[in-house]
């Protein structure tokens, strides 16, 4: 039980529907479709336009989008892959001949071609009751008549301001300032888009106007980006992967998503005793540490496009674990895992949805780093995705930067099963922090049996480019401790990701948690 004399918030309970996400007006509008008859999925693809609207830092029409759901009545978790592709002329050869190390973060060629769209729209006719349209309605119309920047939005908008180039500047922007909480933020090219895209589905999107204006836009910028690019755009079904810890499943998406790596992640833990560490202490964040070391490295190795990814069933392999284990000193940190090329990313967008007849969905929605690219659709200020930089320009690496290929992809929702039944859909956001965030959360629920908030509230750590940050939740004698066994120490300067959480109890109730680092809220009714 919380300590009601202590900052905090309790979880929210409800019976008939759920939502769970990093913005309150998400929320609401997703309860207000399940309300109107819609069903889990429809409730979440609304919400999730919308976040685009609220959080456009975060995410929006020019991104990408993984799901993990239910179908009403079944425990069978399904899988969808809405990441979009390089253009077919993409070649890192030609980015290594210009002397480049990485793919440029800000360029065109960091852009791949967005897939969520084609997703939302895919899902809403094959998982859906209301149809397109009831569900782009009320993004449509908080673009057109604005919404008032949130205060987490409002902080993430000003250090990402700088990233906007171009048009851009003009879309999200006032008066060449990022805006302020509290400032309504409106975007009227957006809402033609949707209405578009409610009218004609997908292909107002992928074809006509709004694609050559997103061509045109990076073709002026040296990309090679085409029409046949955009039209070529689908989203995949896929099989879950999935592994067990202290009695749940945890279920993720395959490659070209990083979620096998949390997977791996608990594998490697299971060696040690964390339910007899303190929580917050030095013993378990170093063991944490390392192991993160050492599955991220895995990651970077084998992770690509999925026609390209090899040895994947070894991210689910205790004895690969075992090894890896016996690697760990426990008095003792380990040297970084060699550099990587590949970009890693904070900015996402997360929401869960569970409904009456427990349909429970689970989707992560991103342009990968704030504001993406920087650049967005002249006309209709589509903000770009650069997440091409998520690939390697190492020639053969499996996520070597190539035609019609999906980059490593570092957002990855999350669902709990127990004993068969779906329990939990979950995502921890934080870009490369998701697999930590993953394992932290089940181990905070299970080994040190915290409630649903608690486990969300806790402080983190992640170990990233070379130095171990920790939330100022961490104790300084903790970060003494930590340091004089070898952790190169950072504070961080902003939250290490967000979480949002759904339990089916057993009971029938829905328990519902949001994290504090975000605006966003739980709502049920």
């Amino acid at each position: 039980m919380r300590d009601f004399q202590t900052p905090g918030r309790s979880e929210v309970l409800a019976t008939e529907g759920m939502c769970a996400t990093s913005h309150p007006l998400a929320a609401k509008v997703a309860l207000d479709i399940l309300a109107q008859g819609g069903n889990a999925m429809d409730a979440a693809i609304a919400g999730a336009v919308l976040l685009g609207i609220c959080e456009p830092q975060m995410t929006g029409l020019g991104g990408d989008c993984f799901v993990l759901f239910n179908r009403a009545g079944e425990d069978e978790v399904r899988a969808l892959n809405g990441s979009g592709r390089a253009p077919a002329a993409a070649d890192a050869e030609k980015l290594r001949a210009q002397g480049l190390k990485a793919v440029p973060l800000n360029t065109a060629d960091a852009v791949t071609v967005p897939g969520a769209v084609d997703a939302f729209c895919h899902l809403a006719q094959a998982e859906g009751k209301l149809g397109l349209d009831a569900l782009l309605q009320p993004a449509i119309h908080y673009a057109e008549n604005g919404v008032p920047v949130a205060p987490r939005v409002a902080f993430d908008w000003q250090i990402g301001a700088a990233t906007l180039q171009g048009a851009a500047r003009s879309h999200y922007l006032v008066n060449d300032k990022a805006l302020e909480t509290g400032q309504v933020f409106r975007s009227p090219g957006q809402a033609e888009v949707l209405r578009r895209i409610a009218r004609d589905g997908r292909d107002a999107f992928y074809s006509g106007e709004i694609a050559d204006d997103m061509i045109a836009t990076l073709n002026q910028l040296g990309g090679v980006h085409t029409a046949d690019d955009f039209l070529a755009t689908a989203c995949t079904k896929t099989q879950p992967v999935s592994g067990n810890y202290n009695g749940l499943e945890l279920v993720e998406h395959p490659p070209n998503g990083q979620g096998a790596t949390a997977i791996l992640l608990l594998n490697i833990l299971k060696s040690f005793d964390l339910a007899s560490m303190d929580p917050f202490g030095v013993e378990r964040l170093h063991i944490e540490t390392e192991a993160s070391k050492l599955a991220y490295d895995a990651r970077n190795r084998f992770i690509a496009d999925p026609d390209h990814t090899t040895h994947a069933d070894r991210f689910l392999d205790q004895n690969v674990a075992d090894r890896l284990a016996a690697l760990i000193d426990p008095k003792r940190a380990m040297a970084a895992a060699a550099p990587l090329t590949e970009s890693v990313h904070k900015d996402t967008v997360y929401i869960t949805v569970v409904d009456r007849d427990r349909m429970a969905v689970s989707l992560i929605y991103s342009i990968f780093h704030s504001f993406g690219s920087g650049i967005a659709s002249e006309k209709y200020g589509i903000l770009m995705q650069n997440r091409g930089s998520g690939f390697t320009l190492q020639a053969g690496h499996p996520n070597e930067l190539g035609g019609r290929k999906r980059p490593m992809h570092t957002i990855i929702p999350g669902l709990l099963k127990q004993d068969g039944r779906v329990l939990m859909p979950f995502g921890v956001m934080g870009g490369a922090y998701q697999p930590t965030g993953h394992s932290r959360f089940v181990s905070n629920l299970t080994d040190h049996g915290m409630g649903l908030q608690a486990s969300i509230d806790g402080p983190r750590a992640f170990f990233d480019k070379g130095f171990l940050k920790l939330e100022r939740g961490i104790s300084p004698k903790v970060a003494q401790q930590l340091s004089e066994i070898g952790h190169n120490i950072q504070v961080s300067e902003t939250p290490l990701g967000g979480a949002q959480a759904i339990r089916i109890c057993e009971s029938g109730v829905l328990q519902g948690a949001s994290d504090p680092r975000k605006d966003g809220c739980a709502l049920g009714y």
